[in-house]
């Protein structure tokens, strides 16, 4: 078979911070401005991403005010996207105190914590979270113009319990810039590394491959030291289009530090036989101690470019 991607790969692990840039300007919420909301009477709803202003490109937050406040005008047009479609709205300005009110919460960026699951040492693509990145107000995954990844350092964990998940709480440094991202989908975060790093290479394995039973996961729960925790494998689901492997935790060690899986696991890759075969992408919320993983093949063949 002719691979897009190596055979063999870097296994990640390591905590990242990650940073995306929404490709327009994100509605995250409304607000009432006088008697009406504007943004709700011009049918603008909440995930909708404006990208222009009378037919002017806007970027950014810093873009949109500076486009409405030069424009200096009462009725303005908006484009827009939704479910992939463009289109367009009026909407009615109200002008308080020589400020423009638009009725509109907006943002173009997020930042949050994952895991590195791999780097392919022949392209520099890397995957990570194994998931996409979702605007938490919203609850819309961001359609991305670029982004980032930097160093992170895990200071302490919130421990999961019976429906409720834990996370792993991180400080990170965003001026050390490990890559640049270029996709956001519901496979992970894709993009590219900037140096490679001298570490393990593991053969990648097929989906036939995979068997019922041990296995580990490489991930970070204190500072950036990665370390093995033992998984075992309980089910393999190749139909599924993200949640390939179910699994569960008996690893004593992180179970004691995590109380089953937490946020910011994401990512962590699954090795099982010297081969790399998913990565952690889900808890499940009622039994914390169980979650899913996606196969790497998956993950390797969303990132190519």
């Amino acid at each position: 078979n002719i691979l897009a991607y190596s055979e063999y790969i870097i296994a990640g692990g390591e905590n990242i911070g990650i940073e995306l840039n929404s490709k327009g300007v994100m509605v995250v919420g409304m607000y009432k401005v006088g008697n009406t909301y504007p943004a709700k009477t011009a049918g603008i709803k909440v995930g909708d991403i404006i990208t222009d202003v009378n037919d002017i490109k806007v970027d950014n937050v810093m873009e949109l005010v500076s486009k409405i406040n030069e424009l200096d005008e009462s009725n303005i047009k908006i484009t827009y996207i939704r479910n992939d479609i463009e289109n367009y709205t009026n909407l009615t300005l109200y002008k308080e105190n020589d400020i423009y009110k638009t009725g509109l919460y907006v943002k173009d960026n997020v930042i949050g914590i994952g895991t590195l699951t791999f780097i392919d040492p022949t392209t520099k693509i890397f995957g990570a979270l194994g998931h996409e990145i979702i605007e938490s107000t919203s609850g819309v995954r961001l359609e991305i113009k670029d982004g980032k990844i930097f160093e992170s350092e895990v200071t302490n964990i919130s421990k999961s319990s019976v429906g409720s998940p834990g996370e792993k709480n991180a400080k990170y440094d965003k001026s050390s810039n490990l890559g640049t991202v270029y996709e956001n989908t519901i496979n992970g975060v894709f993009g590219y590394y900037n140096e490679i790093p001298n570490k393990k290479l593991y053969k990648v394995a097929q989906a036939n491959e995979i068997k019922l039973g041990d296995a580990k996961i490489l991930t970070v729960l204190s500072g950036s030291d990665i370390k093995e925790y033992n998984i075992k494998i309980i089910k393999i689901n190749e139909n599924q289009k993200i949640k390939n492997i179910l699994f569960e935790i008996t690893d004593e060690e992180l179970m004691k530090k995590t109380g089953g899986i937490v946020q910011g696991m994401s990512g962590s890759p699954i090795i099982q036989n010297n081969q790399i075969i998913g990565a952690v992408n889900y808890v499940i919320v009622n039994d914390t101690t169980k979650g899913y993983g996606i196969f790497i093949k998956t993950m390797l063949e969303e990132g190519d470019k």
